[in-house]
């Protein structure tokens, strides 16, 4: 839909949508003012470093996170909302790279107002050296010079890119700069560093695309090339994921820093929280109007455009009240502090050492992972759509496979979220099973699921050269990539070999200290686990699979491979990681190199279960296969009149012919 409108016209709809922004900085500016004026600062702020640093701190953020906001904001939307190679397309790459410019400036400046504010008043002659020893060898330094680089290298290539798969990577790349200062903050004393720092990443990236994404929708709607209910469509689906996203991880967030519910009402921080909370809410309701309102009533005539800039002026003012509340939440100090680490357990982890495992731990320890939480109820609720549609429309999809699909996510929260996490930072047996769950059940039952095909039979393709869901998947299952991955000898080699660089090398050592290193370790351990369970039992296509014999004889060798692999643990006297797992638990009555031994063996034991059921359903597929073979040439042999048969016959009349000819 396209649609001219006159200059007052444009110049009206302009300043409706530029006065959200006006707002925003004005709630900004006054939550600051308004806080600092009324908390005490001597008893509840982290950092008393003086007015000017406390004043000019906060907006200075909120102008760091405003620019990524609106960096990932037009890269997620030209990545998935408009059609590609267009013009508004280009537009939204270099507002995209206008906002990481700024992104980065703003990291600058802000990196050195932290500096200020950790350092106090600094001579101007020893200000440079200083400084720059903030930015290399200051954690907190280090995060802000990270993003500024990261923003820095956004900037140049979103001025570079302008195909749909450059524009996709780097919309997702974008996500990574919010990772380091996502590692800062309240994170180390709230109880789980883990689990704060991955809430407060996802609370970042979901706000982003939300803020961002609001923001350059705006701007694409007073446009005369753009599809605006389209438009409007697909960015009320990514809200909607960015609110449940900024939702789920406020609430882990906010568990994780309250030690009561009442707390909300009884401390400065919790009535800060309270604001952020009203305000989600609200955004909440103006976010379910524009779905059911503003969209079904936006046609070709100027109102509706001045209705659809009401809204996002209301939306983006609530956005700037609830982002000056974060602001002075990040300078104020939760109810639940960061105490003095005692133990090993507290200096290493940041958390107490828990009870002993035995078995009743396995049902009553949980530790939420949000991460992993949220990508498996999406996955369960989006295949429970696809199978609804399916069924809707008389289609039919076999219940074994929505069991397989719900059961593996299941599997995987409790992984990620229950006793093998919780006990996997503390003894290195839990660890392995978590590690042998992940990479060989899990996979299993997501590949049983075929996600990849119901996705093709329920998603409908776009017909205005965008990608959608339908279109990215694609591009991923034909990308020259994943014919590499998916062939299964690269598949059994990164199955197998992974798991010896990953133990022999200082990934391992990574993946125990580094929240980031521990979502990797899950990451990888999945995706290699569902290569080669793809390359031997999938369902979904893939461009070639080993015929079945090999298949088996793939299978055994590389189960062989991690048996050598138990066993080499098991008879090892050498404790891997032992400034890790050789002191983290002490307190309990355990020999950190026999509990080893153990992983060991469960490396070597545990993985025959999941070989086993491979083996029943590569054996079950093989004899399906081979039914549906003759099956097939019976048909042909119906149609033809048994050609084939005939022409056997006729040649072996032939042979003994020839054979009676010869003994005359």
């Amino acid at each position: 839909m396209t649609e001219h409108a006159g200059p007052k016209a444009r110049w009206g709809i302009w300043l409706l949508l530029l006065s959200p922004a006006l707002l925003a900085i004005t709630a900004v500016t006054l939550g600051t003012l308004l806080a600092i004026a009324t908390l005490d600062s001597t008893r509840t702020l982290l950092i008393d470093a003086g007015p000017a640093i406390d004043i000019l701190l906060p907006p200075a953020r909120i102008v760091v996170d405003l620019a990524s906001a609106g960096t990932i904001g037009a890269l997620v939307l030209a990545a998935t909302a408009v059609p590609a190679r267009t013009a508004l397309s280009s537009r939204l790459l270099d507002i995209a790279a206008g906002c990481a410019a700024v992104w980065a400036l703003a990291a600058l400046g802000t990196s050195l107002l932290a500096y200020f504010d950790l350092a106090g008043p600094v001579r101007w002659n020893i200000l440079g050296a200083s400084y720059g020893q903030f930015l290399t060898e200051v954690a907190l330094g280090q995060a802000w010079l990270a993003t500024v680089l990261m923003a820095a290298g956004l900037a140049v290539l979103a001025f570079a890119v302008r195909s749909p798969v450059g524009t996709g990577i780097l919309a997702s790349v974008s996500f990574v700069a919010l990772i380091p200062l996502a590692l800062q903050g309240h994170a180390a004393g709230a109880g789980s560093h883990s689990a704060a720092t991955t809430a407060l990443w996802m609370h970042t990236a979901g706000a982003a695309v939300w803020v961002g994404g609001l923001a350059v929708t705006a701007y694409a709607s007073t446009r005369t090339d753009v599809n605006r209910p389209a438009l409007l469509q697909r960015y009320s689906t990514i809200a909607l994921i960015g609110f449940i996203v900024v939702a789920l991880s406020g609430v882990v967030s906010a568990a994780l820093r309250l030690a009561e519910p009442s707390q909300l009402f009884t401390t400065d921080y919790g009535r800060l929280l309270l604001v952020k909370i009203i305000a989600l809410l609200l955004l909440g309701a103006a976010g379910a109007a524009q779905r059911r309102w503003v969209i079904n009533r936006l046609v070709p005539s100027l109102h509706p455009r001045r209705l659809l800039a009401l809204l996002v002026t209301g939306e983006l003012t609530v956005m700037g009240v609830a982002s000056g509340a974060a602001a002075i939440l990040a300078r104020t100090a939760p109810p639940v502090t960061e105490q003095l680490a005692v133990t090993a357990a507290q200096r290493l982890s940041g958390q107490d050492l828990p009870l002993p495992l035995e078995p009743a731990r396995f049902l009553d320890q949980w530790a939420i992972d949000p991460i992993w939480l949220t990508i498996a109820g999406f996955g369960i609720v989006l295949y429970a759509v696809g199978v609804r549609r399916l069924r809707k429309r008389g289609d039919r999809w076999h219940p074994g496979r929505t069991v397989s699909w719900i059961s593996g996510l299941l599997v995987l929260v409790y992984l990620t979220n229950g006793a093998p996490s919780v006990y996997g930072v503390y003894l290195f047996s839990s660890h392995m099973l978590e590690h042998m769950a992940l990479s060989m059940l899990v996979p299993i039952l997501l590949v049983l699921g075929a996600p990849i095909t119901l996705a093709m039979r329920t998603i409908p393709p776009r017909t205005d050269n965008s990608q959608g869901a339908r279109e990215w998947i694609m591009s991923l299952v034909h990308s020259p990539l994943t014919r590499v991955l998916t062939h299964p000898l690269v598949a059994a080699v990164l199955f197998a070999g992974s798991t010896v660089a990953f133990y022999y090398t200082p990934l391992f050592d990574w993946a125990v200290r580094d929240p980031v290193g521990h979502q990797w370790m899950i990451a990888h351990f999945l995706v290699v686990g569902y290569l080669f369970a793809l390359s031997l039992i999938g369902i979904d296509p893939v461009p070639y699979r080993f015929p079945y014999p090999l298949r088996l004889l793939t299978l055994l060798i590389v189960m062989a491979f991690h048996a050598f692999f138990g066993l080499a643990l098991m008879s090892s006297n050498d404790l891997l990681l032992p400034d890790w797992y050789g002191v983290i638990a002490e307190g309990w009555t355990l020999d950190p190199l026999a509990d080893q031994r153990s992983a060991g063996g469960i490396a070597w034991s545990v993985g025959e279960i999941p070989t086993l059921a491979l083996v029943i359903v590569m054996i079950t597929l093989w004899s399906r296969a081979d039914e549906r073979e003759a099956r097939r040439l019976d048909r042909r042999a119906t149609r033809s009149g048994d050609v084939d048969l005939a022409d056997y016959n006729a040649m072996l009349r032939q042979l003994g012919d020839r054979d009676r000819n010869v003994q005359r």
